[in-house]
């Protein structure tokens, strides 16, 4: 299957995938207050901060990896990026002596779900490990790869429902936006102030997504 026709099908996945959430009742208002990823850049400054990105036509995927982005890195103790980020986004996390999650309640950002078990959550890329590659990480060290998939300071790490995070794949905004229609001022933010950071290029259609959603902020 090509690139454009692989992408096609898991957008329609994506929306699928959206339906049967919406089916199970699973969707819901936000509660008034949770924890988050860091808070991203004003709308107004990620407008600035678009206008500063190389616009080019998205690289290849050849030589791309996962394993060429070490990522659930040790942060202290015997806790690891993503126990990090679940123990952050959730409320009254409890965890073991390994530092895993063992109880707790998780607001899915992306699809209003929320959930109280870990195994329920992925730790999703905002700016996938495969867009990140295909943006200009290409070129870089294995370090900084490493640094950029367990980055807690930017709004790159976000705790949500694991196959919401699955139907997103590698995709940009002009092929995903979450579903939940209001975070998407939030993740246009978050997508802006990644690639910014990390000197990461966008495509034109990407740009032109990010334009919209965040003149509409």
């Amino acid at each position: 299957m090509s690139g454009v026709y692989a992408r096609r099908f898991r957008r329609i996945a994506v929306l699928a995938a959206t339906s049967a959430l919406a089916a199970t009742g699973l969707l819901a208002t936000a509660p008034a207050a949770q924890a988050a990823p860091p808070t991203p850049i004003s709308a107004a400054t990620a407008r600035t901060y678009l206008g500063q990105l190389t616009v080019k036509a998205e690289g290849s995927s050849t030589g791309y990896s996962r394993d060429l982005f070490p990522h659930w890195s040790t942060q202290s103790g015997t806790c690891n990026t993503r126990e990090v980020v679940l123990k952050r986004d959730g409320q009254n996390v409890q965890q073991d002596s390994s530092c895993a999650a063992v109880s707790g309640t998780w607001y899915s950002e992306y699809d209003g779900a929320t959930w109280t078990v870990a195994s329920d959550l992925d730790i999703d890329h905002v700016v996938a490990l495969a867009e990140a590659w295909r943006s200009g990480a290409n070129s870089w060290t294995t370090s900084q790869r490493q640094a950029f998939a367990n980055d807690l300071t930017r709004p790159q790490l976000i705790a949500v429902t694991d196959n919401v995070n699955q139907a997103k794949s590698d995709l940009d905004p002009a092929e995903w936006m979450p579903p939940r229609t209001a975070y998407r001022c939030t993740y246009a933010r978050m997508w802006v102030h990644v690639k910014h950071h990390w000197n990461l290029s966008v495509d034109s259609a990407e740009k032109s997504t990010l334009q919209s959603v965040l003149n509409g902020c």
